[in-house]
């Protein structure tokens, strides 16, 4: 095919999945009914109620406005060349500086022209990002983050995001240099192993850069997961209490690590909100997840699809086409690497699809496991508790489901758990 074609199969695809993703939430928005259903009435009263409807909307509202605006860009950069303009800009680059390697070259001319986009999508997010945590959060109670926590977890993210993908792209360019063919077989087998060793030491690495852990105190909420954990034979490595509350007063729970470094992550405000009975619960479906092995089946599967990802991505780099569509004079990486982001999308949909299915299945897995190990009753009113107090959705669109979410709905689960 040639470049123009390319041209409008890409502009075609970045246009249907901002009409298809913005339709699907319209369809979710309108899908909210008047009367609270049965399982919440305990729960929810008229006044609360109103309230999760408005906090939806004005939610809407700025995401709309947000994709929007990062549609026009994506558009503008394709229509006008801007993707090509960046090209012909970094390409001038001649510094032949800091890596004595053959590929220093073009790591530091797809280096910058990374980082020029993502200052670029950064300068478009960071305002509505704001609006959204000191305008809507504020407005509806949630918001605890203070500005200087906010531009901090800026500056720590960005800088996080600017060595792991330097590194991955250092990884990437230095196989695509050496290796004629098949060099995606050796970029799966990088990138799955760090899929694994994030997996392993997410608690121990990641998190503290932006929230403190504290091992859980001696008393009986401790006692009582010790107690349900040992007798179900899941070990744990740490139990933590991790500061939400300083930037939300929405309550939540993390599990990470594989094999022996297992950690629980509690949220200092999910500690405040719920029993210890709640809680263990919680920890109850989480050990559901690794008994079914939930826990290694989705590892796997994140495997074969970034095998399937890289496979792709390889099978575009050979197509010069596709950079010329982008605007490039010549075959390259980095217009490459934008073209396969925006080309793979149906497959990522499909695969996100099938992704989301099994996930939602081994929900309900894990909470059949939490019932039958522990007490249903408990996890029930913990998921309504978690789903009142954040005031999610109740009546999610079931097309919008099928698409993106990764959970059953609340009222589905509390169903299946009765």
């Amino acid at each position: 095919m040639t470049s123009e074609v390319w041209f409008l199969i890409i502009i075609s695809l970045v246009i249907f999945n901002y009409l298809f993703s913005n339709i699907l939430d319209y369809l979710n928005h309108k899908n909210w009914k008047d009367e609270i259903p049965l399982e919440l009435k305990d729960f929810y009263d008229k006044k609360k109620y109103k309230k999760a409807k408005l906090y939806a909307i004005s939610k809407n509202k700025i995401g709309l406005l947000s994709s929007t605006t990062s549609f026009l860009f994506i558009v503008s950069l394709l229509v006008f060349n801007g993707y090509g303009y960046i090209d012909k800009y970094v390409n001038s680059f001649s510094l032949n500086l800091f890596l004595p390697f053959e590929i220093n070259i073009s790591f530091i001319q797809s280096g910058f022209f990374f980082l020029i986009l993502f200052t670029l999508n950064s300068i478009i997010s960071i305002p509505f990002s704001y609006y959204n945590t000191f305008v809507i959060e504020e407005n509806f109670g949630f918001n605890k983050t203070t500005k200087s926590t906010f531009f901090f977890d800026i500056i720590k993210s960005s800088i996080l995001s600017i060595l792991i993908g330097g590194a991955l792209l250092f990884l990437a360019l230095y196989l695509y240099n050496n290796l004629n063919d098949g060099f995606w077989l050796y970029l799966w087998i990088g990138l799955s192993l760090l899929i694994v060793f994030i997996n392993m030491f997410y608690a121990d690495l990641i998190v503290p850069i932006f929230n403190k852990l504290t091992p859980l105190e001696n008393g009986e909420l401790r006692k009582k997961i010790e107690t349900y954990s040992k007798e179900v034979g899941y070990l744990l490595k740490n139990i933590y209490v991790i500061d939400g509350s300083k930037r939300s007063t929405k309550a939540n729970a993390f599990f990470s690590g594989l094999g022996p470094r297992k950690t629980i992550a509690l949220y200092d405000t999910l500690i405040e909100k719920h029993t210890e009975n709640e809680l263990v619960a919680v920890l109850a479906h989480e050990v559901g997840h690794y008994k079914k092995k939930h826990v290694f089946s989705g590892l796997l599967m994140s495997i074969i699809q970034i095998g399937i990802m890289t496979f792709f991505f390889e099978l575009c780099l050979k197509l010069p086409e596709i950079s010329l569509a982008l605007g490039g004079s010549d075959i390259s990486f980095h217009l490459g690497l934008i073209g396969f982001s925006i080309i793979f999308s149906p497959i990522s949909m499909m695969s996100g699809i099938l992704m989301n299915y099994i996930s939602r299945k081994n929900e309900f897995e894990a909470d059949s496991y939490a019932k039958e190990t522990f007490n249903g009753e408990d996890l029930s009113l913990a998921l309504k508790k978690l789903s009142v107090d954040s005031l999610s959705n109740i009546y999610p669109h079931p097309l919008y489901v099928f698409f993106h979410y990764s959970h059953p709905p609340l009222i589905q689960r509390l169903r299946a758990l009765n």
